[in-house]
């Protein structure tokens, strides 16, 4: 499958006129803002005719997924702070409860967001365990976690537990804590001492 324009774009390059990327920009800023994503919206405040932009973003669900996925890897490759992985990802729950277009998503379009989030189709949750497991690595190797659960298993297993503190209004109707979901994540990713 050849890639949008937006990934082009997302990998380099400049343009005189609206691009994928200024769509991309733009999307990103409102969804920041805790507005939802409305692609004639967005099409009209960059000038081009919606099939312009569904022709460089794919689709609304692809626009989403990506701009999701570029906070949540923007907030995950904060400088290390020798936090333990645990420490870290209970602060990117934190961080993801607390940001304003996450919340209205959630809110809003909570069906939509479990899909297109944590399905295999969305392609979103691959990518948060494939980073997940990276970082897990990246642990064992310093010699700060030791898990008798192989790191494919725990890299999956850590990412449903995220999912599942995130989305538990979604889910059961519970407010969302991240504090719950750091209990559950410091016992699967115990620091060990060198």
């Amino acid at each position: 499958m050849s890639a949008t324009p937006l990934q082009r774009r997302l990998a380099g390059g400049t343009a005189e006129r609206p691009t994928a990327l200024d769509a991309f920009s733009l999307a990103r800023r409102t969804f920041q803002d805790g507005q939802r994503l409305d692609m004639q919206a967005l099409a009209a405040e960059l000038r081009v005719n919606r099939a312009t932009l569904y022709r460089w973003v794919g689709s609304r669900e692809l626009l989403l997924r990506e701009v999701i996925w570029s906070l949540t890897e923007r907030t995950l490759a904060r400088p290390p702070d020798g936090a333990p992985l645990a420490e870290t990802l209970t602060r990117f729950v934190h961080d993801v409860l607390a940001h304003p277009g996450m919340h209205r998503f959630l809110a809003e379009e909570g069906e939509f967001a479990l899909r297109l989030l944590t399905m295999r189709a969305g392609g979103y949750q691959q990518r948060l365990i494939a980073l997940v497991h990276e970082m897990i690595d990246a642990e064992i190797a310093a010699g700060l976690l030791h898990s008798p659960v192989p790191v494919d298993d725990l890299a999956y297993t850590v990412v449903r537990v995220v999912e599942s503190y995130v989305y538990l209004e979604v889910i059961t109707g519970e407010e969302p804590d991240g504090d719950r979901a750091g209990r559950v994540l410091r016992a699967l990713l115990p620091t060990t001492s060198r």
